[in-house]
C-alpha cells in the first residue's frame, strides 16, 4: 500500500504538462490534508515535476532529461529574471531553444526569430507582436508593459510574454549563468545514474529462510542483501556475518540488521563513496523519501563512475577548476618532492584583496591529493578532515609555493602535511587525513 505522499506524487506526474495545480485543489481531489498536499508539491518541485512561479502559481512542467539539461523552460526563465507573466501562461511549460536579443532593426531582427525562441527586447510593441506570430516567446526588459492586443495574442498562441525590471544585458547574463550552472550540475554523477534498479536487485522477504541467502550468494557472489516488506519498503539488510552461525531454517527477520544504512537517489556518487569507505560497506540500498527500495549501488560501480568522471572533459568551470588551472607542478631540486606554484588571481581574493580562506582550503586540499596520487597511482582520494594551523595574508598577483608532504600512506588512509610559502616565508600550514579507494 503506497503512502498518501506517494499517491500525490503519482497524481501530479500523470497530470498534463502545463496544468496548473494548487495545495487546496490537490487536498480536495485526493482527500488529504493541506499540509500533506503542500509537502508533496514541494517534493514534486524538487524532483522537477512542477515549477512554482510568482504571481502565476504552480505549473506541471516537462521533466528534463539529464542530457538535455542545458535547456530551460519559460517557467524557469520567469524565476531567473524575477519576471511577471503578462500573457500566454499556458506556454510556460515549454522549453526555449535559444534566445535572441532584439538590438537591431525590426526586419533584421525577424530573420533570427523562429518557433520556441525567446526574444529579449525593450518596449517595442511591434516586435512583440511579430515574434509571437512566429511562435516565439517574448521577454520585455526595463519593466515595460505591452498592449492588451499583444497579451491576447500571447494567450491565443500559448506562448508567454514576460516582463522584467532588469535591462537587456543583465537578463541575458542571468539566463547564461543559469544554463552554465546547469551544465556544471550535469557533470555531477548522482546515485540514480548508476544504481541497479529494483527489478534487477536480489531482495529478501522477512518471512524467507536463511537458506535463501545462501542461494543468492551462490548465484551472485554478493554478501549483502536488502530485506523489504510486501510494500517494497526497506526494513533491514542481511550480511554474511548475520547468517554464518544461524540455522538454514531460521527466518530472515530474526537475523537481519534493522534500520540499515541507505542512500537517497539524489545523493552524489562522491558522497556515497565516502560513506561506503568509512563504513566498510560493499553494497548500499537506495531508497526514496518514503523508504521504498529503488535499487542498490555496489562499491565497484561507484569507483568506476568516479574514474570515468575524472576522464571526462569539464563542460562547466567550477571554483575548484579556476583555482587548479593556476597550478604548475615542479620538483624540488634537492629533495625531489612535489612543489606546486600558484598565481593568486583576483577571483581568489576576498573584499580586502588578500587570498580567501576558502580558496586557501581548496589549494591545500588539491595539492595534498596530487601528492598522494603521485605515490598511489591506482586509487582515488577523499579528504576526511583538514586542520589549518594558521594563514597569513597573501596579496593579489603573488606567486605562492605549495609543498605537500605525505607523512603516512596505508591501504585505506593517508596523512599529508601541506606548507604554503610566499617568497620563502611560510604563510600557511595544514594537516589532512584522507581516505584511499582502491580501483
Amino acid at each position: 500500500m503506497t503512502t498518501k505522499h506517494d499517491q500525490i506524487l503519482e497524481h501530479i506526474e500523470q497530470l498534463p504538462v502545463g496544468h496548473k495545480i494548487s495545495v487546496r485543489q490537490i487536498a480536495k481531489d485526493l482527500s488529504v490534508s493541506e499540509g500533506t498536499a503542500y509537502r508533496a508539491i514541494k517534493d514534486a518541485e524538487n524532483k522537477g515535476y512542477v515549477s512554482t512561479i510568482e504571481r502565476v502559481g504552480t505549473i506541471r512542467i516537462e521533466t528534463k532529461r539529464k542530457e538535455n539539461i542545458e535547456k530551460l523552460t519559460f517557467a524557469e526563465v520567469v524565476n531567473i529574471v524575477d519576471g511577471q507573466v503578462l500573457g500566454g501562461k499556458e506556454g510556460l511549460h515549454k522549453t526555449l531553444n535559444k534566445f535572441v536579443i532584439g538590438a537591431m532593426q525590426l526586419d533584421a531582427m525577424m530573420r533570427y526569430i523562429t518557433a520556441n525562441n525567446l526574444l529579449i527586447v525593450g518596449n517595442r510593441v511591434k516586435a512583440h507582436e511579430l515574434a509571437l506570430k512566429e511562435g516565439s516567446a517574448v521577454l520585455v526588459t526595463g519593466g515595460f508593459d505591452t498592449d492588451e492586443s499583444v497579451k491576447c495574442l500571447a494567450d491565443e498562441m500559448k506562448m508567454p510574454i514576460i516582463s522584467s525590471s532588469y535591462d537587456t544585458f543583465t537578463v541575458a547574463t542571468l539566463i547564461n549563468r543559469a544554463i552554465y550552472d546547469q551544465l556544471i550540475k550535469k557533470d555531477i554523477v548522482l546515485v540514480e545514474d548508476i544504481l541497479i534498479p529494483f527489478e534487477k536487485t536480489s531482495t529478501l522477504s522477512p518471512t524467507d529462510e536463511v537458506e535463501k541467502w545462501f542461494e543468492y550468494n551462490r548465484v551472485t557472489g554478493h554478501g549483502r542483501y536488502p530485506v523489504v516488506d510486501d510494500r517494497g519498503k526497506l526494513i533491514g539488510i542481511v550480511t554474511s556475518k548475520d547468517v554464518i552461525h544461524e540455522q538454514r531454517t531460521q527466518r530472515i527477520d530474526k537475523v537481519m540488521t534493522k534500520h540499515p544504512i541507505s542512500v537517497n537517489e539524489k545523493m552524489s556518487v562522491a558522497a556515497a563513496a565516502r560513506m561506503m569507505v568509512w563504513e566498510g560497506i560493499e553494497l548500499l540500498p537506495v531508497v526514496n523519501s518514503s523508504n521504498i527500495l529503488l535499487g542498490i549501488i555496489s562499491r565497484q560501480d561507484v569507483l568506476e563512475a568516479l574514474q570515468q568522471l575524472q576522464r571526462q572533459p569539464q563542460v562547466g568551470e567550477t571554483i575548484d577548476d579556476i583555482i587548479t588551472s593556476q597550478f604548475h607542478n615542479e620538483k624540488d631540486q634537492k629533495s625531489e618532492e612535489l612543489v606546486i606554484r600558484c598565481n593568486v588571481t583576483p577571483q581568489m581574493t576576498n573584499v580586502i584583496g588578500t587570498l580567501s580562506h576558502g580558496v586557501f582550503t581548496t589549494i591545500v586540499t588539491e595539492s595534498g591529493k596530487r601528492a598522494v596520487r603521485e605515490m598511489k597511482k591506482n586509487g582515488d582520494v577523499i579528504v576526511e578532515n583538514i586542520t589549518i594551523y594558521f594563514v597569513q595574508p597573501v596579496q593579489i598577483d603573488d606567486v605562492i609555493e605549495i609543498k605537500p608532504k605525505v607523512l603516512e600512506l596505508g591501504r585505506k588512509f593517508g596523512k599529508v602535511d601541506v606548507e604554503v610559502y610566499q617568497q620563502g616565508i611560510l604563510v600557511g600550514k595544514a594537516l589532512m587525513m584522507m581516505q584511499l579507494l582502491d580501483r
